[in-house]
């Protein structure tokens, strides 16, 4: 639907003479028919396809600057440290970067309001502001700014229930308006809604001729289209395939306006309603970009910036596009753009339109069509709603100063684990049954592989921090007090560390949350130890769970219920077969021994999850012929050899990124993109 092809005579590529760069945009006026319209939306390929970017201005110092109650006219930036993250635009104008230094930056304005970014210290359960934070004793936080971030999110989702909307970071989203700007153009032209009975091909007639655009300032700017008429000819835009002609706020350039201009104007009306709720509901500023794909609703949001929006029409692409320094678009910098601009002395977009995709492959694989693509205006991204609720969760410190002793480990711990505990906290205010599976500690020296521990993170009513320290705390011994040196140094100093979560899913569907059947009384068993019963317990150290059938529910169905027994029992419900696998500790351990109790707990847990697995892995054995004997071609032999592929694929890209040599084993465009050590 969307052509690429290159030019029809290739030879004019080496001739750059005699090349017209706008021939290549052959794709940007194609013709709309009753069956675009009438059908459900063709997602990347459909010829009405509108999507936005919406970015906060300066979101940082903005969310500062509402905190505080400080006027939006007054300079003020946001540091980390020592280096700026965030600069508002009235700072802007005294000719303050992110790049300056904040002393620097107050000698350029001494009116400047300086905010350090909230962080968090040992002993603190959540982040505060302090002037002078340390480095030292400090961890950063951006806590805040993320849950303002979700309150954007939710205004989009709330004033458009219809639309896709995808967070792309934390303070720009993309939103895709073709199903909704679809809606309301129906609406507001009903004719469109039936074919009609002398319509020449059916379904595949082409629109009538769109009725003139009135291009209020509350749809946003206008990006120019170059006035020379055969520009918009070789942009393949023709009279006489369902246009109109208007001039374009009183200027002399005629616009050939098309139904896809008619998606686009309203998008537009929507994108600005959208804004003006996040300006009154929270009084951020945002800017927008409206276009026909994600990138290209990227670099229109950047046209015109604070508070504002800009459209880019389809007849406006080649001429935005072409002069554009190519190394500019995200991706194409860096290495690749560099090698792009080397090999065919480029150093714009229109430059490179004059290669032929052959060469492209040629030169840089066969992966390179999407850069081929990118220069031309088209990108087939689809815009997809990420799920609100990740599986993993972690807090990192990059250290001023290494870790060189097994004591000053949990001072970091602390912090990191306060820091978690917000974060799953605030997650679970939403959903009680979100929990992690495991709580997993890294270490690294510099850019050395990581090393990391885990362990089962038990479920429990309320997450603390010393909940989470006292399973950090062992961890951290696992991993690097075992090799510690007699006097306490550590086998390497410790440039990086990161504790986290991983597993963080929601209970099952229909799964009551365990307080509702100690609450309803719902239990089989009566608690077995008095003594022992506390709200706060851990449910590993405080119950175990079984699975019973209730003779009858309301309607007189059998009902899977939970019940709870108070005893020094550890257990869990094996996700694989549904099954409550428990073990009995016994009570020689008084409560006196709480801590060794809990140490009991937690391994005799372990190994009860261990055991089972173990039984699953031999119940799948032996369903292959040779019984999974060694010897046989199935079973363990196979899995053990896919193991060791895997092991040996580690080591060798481990091994090339250590030595470099990774670069010369790719191929394509994949070799200009280094993977970052993990």
């Amino acid at each position: 639907m969307f052509p690429t092809s290159p030019l029809k005579n290739p030879a004019l590529r080496k001739d750059k003479s005699k090349f017209t760069p706008q021939d290549e945009f052959m794709d940007l006026n194609h013709p709309i028919t009753y069956r675009h319209i009438l059908s459900p939306p063709l997602g990347a390929r459909d010829p009405l396809r509108v999507i936005a970017l919406c970015d906060s201005d300066a979101f940082y110092a903005a969310c500062e600057q509402v905190r505080l109650g400080i006027d939006p006219s007054r300079p003020l930036v946001v540091r980390q440290w020592d280096a700026l993250i965030a600069v508002n635009y009235p700072a802007r104008a005294f000719g303050i970067t992110r790049m300056s230094n904040w002393r620097d930056a107050l000698k350029k304005c001494p009116e400047l309001t300086v905010v350090h970014v909230a962080t968090y210290k040992e002993g603190d359960p959540a982040p505060g502001y302090w002037d002078n934070p340390d480095t030292a004793t400090h961890k950063v936080s951006l806590d805040y700014y993320r849950r303002e971030s979700a309150k954007i999110i939710a205004i989009f989702k709330e004033c458009l229930p219809d639309g896709e909307i995808e967070k792309a970071s934390i303070d720009e989203a993309f939103i895709d308006f073709t199903r909704p700007a679809r809606a309301e153009l129906l609406a507001r032209y009903p004719y469109l809604a039936e074919v009609p009975a002398d319509a020449p091909e059916g379904l595949d007639t082409v629109l009538p001729p769109p009725p003139p655009i009135s291009w209020e300032s509350s749809r946003g700017i206008l990006i120019p289209i170059d006035p020379d008429p055969p520009v918009a000819e070789q942009a393949g835009l023709t009279p006489g395939t369902g246009s109109h002609t208007e001039a374009v706020g009183g200027d002399d350039v005629d616009a050939l306006w098309t139904w896809h201009d008619v998606a686009l104007s309203i998008a537009a009306e929507l994108m600005d309603k959208i804004r003006t709720e996040v300006r009154t509901q929270l009084g951020y500023t945002t800017s927008a970009g409206v276009a026909r794909n994600k990138f290209l609703a990227k670099l229109t949001a950047s046209y015109k910036k604070r508070d504002s929006q800009s459209v880019l029409r389809n007849a406006a692409i080649p001429n935005y596009l072409i002069p554009m320094p190519f190394q500019k678009i995200r991706f194409l910098g860096g290495k690749l753009g560099q090698a792009l601009a080397d090999k065919f002395e480029a150093s714009t977009v229109g430059d490179l339109l004059s290669i032929c995709l052959d060469e492209f492959q040629q030169n840089f694989g066969e992966e390179s069509i999407w850069v081929y693509e990118i220069l031309r205006g088209i990108d087939r991204t689809e815009v997809k709603e990420k799920p609100t609720l990740t599986k993993s969760m972690m807090a990192s410190k990059n250290l001023p100063r290494p870790i060189t002793k097994v004591s000053e480990g949990p001072h970091w711990l602390r912090v990191l684990a306060a820091e978690l505990a917000l974060r799953l906290n605030e997650l679970r205010a939403t959903d009680l049954s979100v929990w992690p599976k495991t709580i997993v500690l890294h270490a690294r020296h510099r850019y050395d592989k990581s090393r990391s521990k885990q362990t089962a993170f038990p479920f429990a009513r309320n997450v603390t921090v010393d909940m989470i320290v006292g399973l950090a705390d062992r961890l951290w011994k696992d991993l690097v007090g075992g090799g510690s040196k007699p006097d306490g140094s550590l086998p390497y100093p410790v440039t990086t560390i990161a504790l986290g979560f991983s597993g963080v899913e929601p209970g099952e569907a229909g799964q009551r949350s365990i307080e509702g059947f100690i609450r309803s009384g719902t239990s089989s068993k009566p608690p077995s130890s008095p003594g022992r019963h506390n709200d706060g317990d851990l449910l590993g150290r405080s119950h175990h769970v079984k699975r019973q059938r209730e003779a009858e529910d309301g309607e007189g169905s059998p009902l899977d219920t939970l019940a709870v027994d108070r005893g020094s029992t550890v257990s869990f419900v094996c996700p694989r077969c549904h099954k409550c696998i428990e073990v009995e500790l016994g009570d020689d351990v008084g409560r006196e021994h709480e801590p060794e109790l809990e140490d009991r707990r937690a391994n005799a847990l372990a190994r009860l999850r261990q055991e089972h697995d173990d039984f699953h892995i031999a119940e799948d054995l032996s369903k292959f012929p040779d019984g999974g004997n060694v010897g046989g071609t199935g079973g363990l032999r196979a899995a053990d050899r896919e193991r060791k592929r895997r092991k040996e694929r580690i080591k060798d890209r481990d091994r090339e990124r250590r030595t470099g040599s990774a670069a010369g084993t790719r191929e394509g465009i994949a070799k200009f993109f280094v993977e970052r050590p993990s």
